[in-house]
């Protein structure tokens, strides 16, 4: 069965995910190794390496699978070939607020979210808000600090 390509990222946002796919896929052979020589030593119930290595390799496989879903579901969508008179993923967002702040995001994946660094999730509220808006539109956007109104004070693709 084929899986759906429903899940918009960024070549960025893609590159990560895979980086670390690799980086686990590389360690997991070593924990393994140091699993079984730790098994090898007798009880295994008071053997604190083989515990680790035990959780370690559950960890590795929990997220390689999360990773290898989120990897194939993946639509990789470049900001720098988007071209629209409307906000779409990818776009990089300046927004000013009721008391004339201005904020910057970019509309990424839910993989990539950083909001330290601007990046906001496409299904975010202020994000979903954002998504076929123009620039000079007002969007009215519940937030948890309450409603909130913003602004487009521009928008570009790169």
């Amino acid at each position: 069965m084929a899986t759906q390509k429903n899940n918009p990222i960024t070549p960025t946002g893609f590159q990560k995910l895979l980086d670390e796919y690799n980086a686990l896929a590389a360690e997991r052979p070593k924990i393994v190794e140091e699993v079984s020589f730790a098994a090898k030593q007798g009880d295994r119930s008071e053997n604190a390496e083989y515990l680790y290595g035990k959780r370690r390799l559950r960890q590795i496989d929990g997220r390689m699978h999360f990773l290898s879903t989120r990897i194939e579901s993946a639509r990789v969508v470049n900001p720098a070939e988007q071209r629209s008179e409307h906000i779409l993923f990818g776009a990089t967002v300046t927004l000013e607020d009721e008391n004339l702040k201005q904020s910057t995001y970019q509309i990424v994946g839910e993989d990539e979210v950083d909001v330290a660094k601007g990046k906001i999730s496409w299904k975010s509220p202020v994000g979903s808000a954002l998504i076929k808006k123009k620039a000079d539109d007002v969007v009215e956007v519940e937030t948890p600090r309450g409603a909130m109104s913003y602004r487009v004070v521009l928008f570009v693709f790169r």
